[in-house]
């Protein structure tokens, strides 16, 4: 894997960007782009809510189109905000347009493979596939991206600063690293809910009001993630830190490593990457 760090991108203000599909994930790029300002009048979106592309189109002053093909005939760039289940039907009516203008495909729809987007659009297109998280929706998201053979440096550098409104990105070189990466920061934001939700019902079953093991389990969790990424520590160094011998931290610590909860963490991270792969097959076989 390869991180882009911070630094501005080129501005690439005068491309127009088309969302092929109005719902969260396409809400939140949208409003990243626009909280980076990106010109209103170059971003495009179609849905077939009309209550939500008014309601974009209100909050954010971007345009509408009336059809997806009306959307993608305008685009430098194409953002496929679909349901996975539902992008080939909903990509292969514009395989004619895209073929002609040559846009940049961007897919943020999980699992579905280059290869199936290259079939169902007619091939050689310039494709890059992402797997975002649901924090992306509040603009603390942790975004992978992989590149097509077709995608240029200016496209690249396009894809990136999309999908850096919402957060951080990476890249990876080869696309069958989506499928650990979607079990490590695809799913992983459950993984902390789940600790989060064990931590807060044991505190209540200690006696902690209901209120207050949830404020105190989400500022906790928030305070260490913070301390993670501001320090130049490890998390096992900074584990080791707030371990005092002998302490309540160091007893509670040896009981968690005695459940072997890293075996079960890589069990459970196993146990996505391997669905991962299952899901893509079938996606891809349509």
């Amino acid at each position: 894997m390869n991180q882009k760090h911070s630094g501005r991108l080129p501005d690439l203000s005068n491309k127009t960007i088309t969302f092929i599909g109005a719902g969260n994930m396409a809400s939140s790029l949208i409003g990243g782009l626009i909280a980076d300002s990106y010109p209103a009048q170059r971003i495009v979106a179609s849905d077939p809510s009309s209550t939500k592309l008014a309601d974009l189109s209100a909050r954010y002053g971007i345009q509408s189109a009336a059809s997806n093909e009306e959307a993608v005939a305008q685009a430098d760039v194409v953002v496929l905000a679909v349901k996975p289940q539902l992008l080939h039907q909903v990509v292969e009516p514009l395989t004619a347009l895209v073929q002609k203008h040559q846009p940049l495909v961007v897919s943020i729809a999980a699992g579905v493979r280059e290869e199936a987007i290259q079939r169902w659009l007619g091939g050689n297109i310039s494709l890059v596939r992402t797997m975002p998280n649901t924090p992306a929706m509040i603009q603390a998201g942790a975004t992978v991206l992989h590149a097509g053979d077709n995608v240029t440096a200016e496209q690249r550098d396009l894809a990136e600063s999309i999908m850096r409104a919402v957060g951080l990105t990476i890249w990876v070189d080869e696309e069958a690293s989506l499928d650990p990466v979607t079990a490590l920061s695809g799913s992983g934001p459950a993984y902390f809910f789940l600790v989060m939700e064990a931590m807060e019902q044991a505190a209540v079953n200690m006696g902690i009001t209901p209120e207050s093991a949830r404020l105190l389990t989400l500022q906790t969790a928030l305070g260490a993630s913070r301390m993670a990424i501001e320090s130049s520590d490890g998390p096992s160094t900074l584990r080791q830190k707030v371990t005092s011998p002998g302490g309540t931290t160091e007893r509670a610590l040896s009981i968690l490593e005695a459940g072997d909860i890293r075996t079960l963490f890589d069990k459970a991270l196993s146990g996505a990457k391997e669905r991962s792969i299952e899901l893509s097959e079938l996606l891809g076989n349509e």
